[in-house]
């Protein structure tokens, strides 16, 4: 049987390393890993992740960014993690359809049952069995992140601020799939914190490595 976790946090957090930690380690315990990210891992994806990373474009609503993100994340969905599931694969994915309920939910502002029609809609009501929220103080993590900044790293902190509450209210409704982990000490912490968690994972799912049928 498969494993998918999600990585999640405010901007700065590190998931990106922490992804690439965690996907080397399961490599070296000899687990077929699948590793993406969002907005991206598809060609639609990437050419999406351009205009909702890159732009500096103001005229972007909050419902056209639900939406984009949106397509992003079906398209990645069905041609990526999916297929990868199917063949036993540990999917790591940098950021999945909770980042939309806290940045577009309680960062933008908007409905979080619309949002939960949007995500379910682009998923077809796939939920990572793991999320590992890496969590620390918004102006803390904004400060590791080198120039240029992204179009949601120029955003006011109390935007940053709302995000954090958003994924800590999401952490604290669903705590059997959730991990809160403090991201505000060295990457070797958080990255020992993280194998910590999952490890007890592995033998429940499985998930050592099997030669192809």
């Amino acid at each position: 049987m498969a494993l998918f976790i999600s990585l999640e946090g405010c901007e700065g957090c590190g998931k990106s390393t922490q992804a690439k930690r965690l996907t080397a380690g399961l490599q070296r315990h000899g687990y077929r890993v699948t590793r993406t990210y969002e907005p991206g891992g598809t060609p639609l994806g990437e050419q999406l992740r351009r205009y909702l990373k890159k732009s500096r474009d103001a005229a972007i609503s909050a419902e056209a960014e639900l939406l984009l993100f949106a397509a992003a994340r079906s398209q990645l969905t069905r041609n990526v993690i999916l297929p990868a599931l199917k063949q036993g694969h540990v999917v790591i994915c940098d950021r999945y359809a909770d980042s939309t309920v806290a940045y577009q939910g309680y960062g933008r502002g908007l409905p979080l049952d619309t949002i939960a029609t949007v995500n379910h809609l682009a998923t077809g009501g796939l939920q990572p069995d793991l999320v590992l929220l890496l969590d620390m103080d918004p102006s803390r993590a904004l400060q590791r992140k080198k120039q240029p900044r992204d179009r949601f790293e120029h955003e006011v902190v109390e935007f940053h601020e709302r995000v954090r509450y958003g994924y800590l209210e999401l952490a604290r409704s669903d705590p059997s799939r959730w991990t809160v982990i403090d991201a505000s000490g060295s990457f070797a912490r958080t990255t020992q914190y993280i194998w910590q968690t999952v490890s007890p994972l592995l033998d429940r799912y499985s998930l050592l490595q099997q030669s192809p049928e």
